[in-house]
């Protein structure tokens, strides 16, 4: 059996690169969009997992009070060889240690910031994941606008396979 020769119908070779002089308002490709929304996933999905891969640093940050809440913050760098966000970001853990808030700046979104709030735990083969993220504007001195909501994501029917 022969193979029918393929065609490309759209590639995007560098896509981290196609981003180059974009803001917040630039319009994205078709691929520029699957590309974010894949590392995007990844990072959410995978994390605080990823961070015992070599080339990830963390470090303990000053403690953040949040609308009566008291969360113990994480700094990590993240190695260059990964597509996320950005390379700085910080996680934020209430007092049952899971994560609560995930700041970080979109760099092929000309550096907008954001900050990630994930709630609404449920256990998956033992491991607890958030479901709902909700991600905002975040000011300069770290404090997060109520207003726009910028992106939902609700997550259902989790499995591990």
């Amino acid at each position: 059996m022969r193979a029918e020769p393929r065609t490309v119908v759209e590639a995007l070779d560098r896509p981290r690169a196609s981003f180059a002089g974009h803001t917040f308002e630039t319009p994205w490709s078709t691929l520029q969009l699957a590309y974010f929304v894949g590392y995007a996933m990844w990072t959410y999905l995978t994390q605080p997992f990823t961070f015992a891969m070599p080339g990830f640093q963390t470090s303990e940050l000053e403690p953040w009070d949040e609308a009566g809440q008291h969360w113990r913050r994480l700094r990590v760098i993240w190695p260059s060889h990964l597509a996320t966000h950005s390379t700085e970001q910080t996680l934020y853990f209430d007092d049952d240690g899971l994560l609560a808030r995930h700041d970080y700046d979109v760099e092929i979104g000309g550096g907008t910031s954001a900050a990630h709030y994930v709630s609404d735990y449920v256990d998956v083969a033992g491991i607890r994941l958030p479901t709902k993220h909700r991600i905002f504007p975040r000011t300069p001195d770290g404090q997060s606008l109520a207003e726009p909501l910028v992106v939902s994501i609700d997550l259902s029917e989790i499995e591990f396979t």
